[in-house]
């Protein structure tokens, strides 16, 4: 087979193995390493034959992602179809998904009115303590601090 591919490519030029045809139509093709009469070697190609041939009706997402991936050389092997598929249906139900959650999250912050909300200031930033020491006879220790209990004497 490489033999008759070769002698081919000598006598008519390129020619190109057909890896697969995606939903919409468009066709995946593969051009692999040639070397010129000269010994120069021209890198091997990975083009789309697109169904629309008038460039300006393009728009984004008429090439699946998986074939996108392995045109850009992303991926080995071409995507099958019914990888395809399930890939899409994937993407389907996490769009579902997510309008589902915008819709409650509307409605949820429909019946609440933005109050604004009272801050209260406590000292200064750089303060180490915002409210009056209280004191008690029981020694606490938190972290790396220690703070003695203090002795309160009984009155008589």
């Amino acid at each position: 087979m490489e033999r008759l591919r070769s002698l081919l490519q000598r006598t008519l030029g390129t020619v190109r193995q057909h890896m697969g045809t995606d939903q919409y139509g468009n066709k995946y093709y593969y051009i692999p390493e040639q070397k010129t009469w000269t010994g120069q070697a021209i890198r091997a190609k990975r083009m789309m034959e697109p169904v629309q041939k008038d460039v300006y009706k393009y728009e984004t997402g008429h090439i699946p992602t998986e074939w996108e991936a392995w045109i850009r050389g992303k991926r080995k092997d071409p995507p099958t179809i019914e990888e395809i598929l399930k890939n899409e249906q994937i993407r389907q139900e996490i769009s579902a998904k997510g309008e589902e959650f915008l819709k409650m999250d509307a409605t949820a912050t429909a019946g609440e009115e933005d109050q604004p909300v009272k801050v209260q200031v406590k000292g200064h930033a750089s303060a180490r303590l915002y409210e009056k020491p209280t004191t008690s006879e029981e020694p606490s220790s938190t972290g790396n601090t220690f703070e003695p209990g203090t002795w309160n004497p009984k009155k008589k």
